[in-house]
């Protein structure tokens, strides 16, 4: 048997009592045989080896296939022979005109236009809705426990609508009262789902 590695293994202890003080040290070699068997570079050409083979075997199948396939597809465009028929002509006979009336042309009513109440005091306007959606998701961005829940908020005429799907009623309840609390929200409309 021969060895392929030896390793020396030295140890120093200090053994310390009240009345002395010494050092014993200890020393031992330790020898590593051969590992009779396979090296690790034979192992990663045969896995590369194998790699390769199992490459090739899947690109014939495939070309194989699509062989296949072409072979089916030139075969269904060669023509098919056609049977020979026999037209025989008969002489005209006189049938009446179709006659085909259409009803005449509808015409639609004028569209209505309706035109928005003048913004007063007390109404929203889209910069106010803007404003609050801004504030809204602000406030969502910033909490740490909601800027995670992927909650969408949209406005219109100071109400907002709330969607998105959370963990807990807790957390629902939370973003609900966070939206109520922002300044000209007039209702909330919380479509988010439980799971």
């Amino acid at each position: 048997m021969s060895y392929d590695e030896e390793q020396a293994k030295r140890s120093r202890v200090v053994v310390e009592t009240p009345t002395a003080r010494r050092e014993v040290e200890h020393s031992e070699a330790v020898r590593v045989p051969e590992r009779p068997g396979v090296s690790a570079t034979t192992v990663g050409i045969l896995v590369v080896l194998v790699v390769a083979l199992v490459t090739i075997l899947v690109l014939l199948l495939m070309n194989n296939q699509s062989t296949d396939s072409v072979n089916a597809n030139i075969a269904a465009q060669q023509p098919t022979p056609v049977p020979q028929t026999t037209i025989i002509q008969q002489p005209a006979q006189q049938q009446p005109p179709l006659i085909i009336q259409q009803p005449a042309p509808v015409t639609q009513p004028a569209p209505i236009i309706v035109t928005p109440p003048a913004s007063s005091g007390g109404t929203s306007t889209g910069t106010d809705d803007s404003a609050i959606q801004a504030d809204i998701d602000k406030r969502i961005a910033d909490d740490p426990t909601l800027s995670t829940l992927g909650i969408t908020a949209s406005v219109l005429n100071g109400k907002v609508l709330l969607i998105g799907t959370v963990k807990s009623e807790a957390l629902k309840a939370q973003v609900e009262r966070m939206v109520k609390s922002v300044k000209g929200v007039k209702s909330v409309d919380n479509q988010i789902t439980v799971m």
